[in-house]
């Protein structure tokens, strides 16, 4: 492994470690949050006042993050800060929930359409945590262009890579003269294979599951190939191999932004009925507990 490997390896390492530091805080938490919400049930108190509160409290912490977001203009690290929070709240509100619905299924059609909307906007939450973990893990993405400018870079590589098979001797293309052999094998290679692959966005499913197959066979086939050639075609295989794991990444994160924004389409929006839903949900509750009173 060469030395910008074993720093990659190193820092995705470290990376999911902190992961799994934060995951196992939350579930920490998350228990001593039942266990609290327990015990003070078992102090003859309506423990859902409680996780109630709770509850709407992190809702509410949820609110000023899309505010925030919509409104202000924040430093990179900020908006990271902002989001880790975000995710971390929550993760936490998970255990909140279920305390909550006291480990039940709703009775009413109103706490249905509730509950529906907490677990639509948990499992998109969870979803959307997800995809920016698995992308920072596997690619990272201090090192890949904007969504606007992937078409672009696109373009760039499948010029880089046909003007890289095209390079022939000028005198001898003029005289008709055949391309030296390991020229034809290349030529051959990239006309049947490297083409098509290089002509707009593939293997977008393999991307959405995380396969990497598609690319080690097309890179594999260059490989083959590189042992029966000379060091000057080896030198332009290597190229060709270089622009595309580029173009690899540039269509794994086209796909990414993809689900990302298709993503946001689903939770936001839900979102924002949830805490609507919540606020009639807490006006009914004590409206009700009033007029029992």
């Amino acid at each position: 492994m060469t030395y910008s490997g074993r720093i990659e390896a190193q820092r995705r390492t470290g990376y999911l470690g902190r992961e799994l530091v934060v995951g196992f805080l939350i579930a920490v938490m998350s228990s001593a949050l039942i266990w609290v919400v327990w015990i003070y049930g078992n102090g003859l108190r309506d423990a859902r006042y409680l996780d109630g509160w709770v509850l709407a409290a992190g809702m509410g912490l949820q609110l000023l993050f899309h505010i925030a977001v919509k409104t202000t203009r924040m430093s990179p690290k900020s908006m990271l800060r902002w989001r880790r929070f975000h995710i971390f709240a929550g993760l936490m509100l998970v255990s909140a929930f279920v305390s909550h619905s006291n480990f039940t299924l709703p009775d009413t059609g109103f706490e249905w359409v509730l509950w529906f909307c907490f677990v639509l906007v948990m499992a998109s939450g969870i979803f959307g945590t997800y995809l920016a973990w698995s992308f920072k893990a596997r690619r990272g993405t201090d090192d890949v262009v904007s969504a606007d400018r992937i078409p672009i870079r696109r373009g760039e590589l499948a010029s880089d890579a046909e003007a890289a098979v095209s390079l022939a001797d000028p005198a001898a293309a003029a005289i008709g003269l055949p391309m030296p052999q390991h020229d034809a094998w290349i030529a051959d290679l990239y006309a049947s294979h490297i083409r098509d692959f290089f002509s707009g966005q593939r293997n977008s499913a393999s991307h959405i599951v995380g396969s990497q197959r598609p690319l080690k066979l097309l890179t594999g086939e260059i490989d083959n190939l590189m042992r029966y050639v000379d060091k000057q075609s080896q030198v332009k295989l290597e190229f060709l191999k270089t622009l595309i794991v580029e173009k690899d990444r540039l269509d794994y994160a086209a796909v990414h932004f993809g689900m990302t924004k298709g993503w946001l389409l689903v939770h936001v929006p839900v979102t924002y009925a949830l805490i609507i839903l919540s606020v009639l949900h807490i006006v009914v509750v004590y409206a009700f507990s009033a007029g029992g009173g």
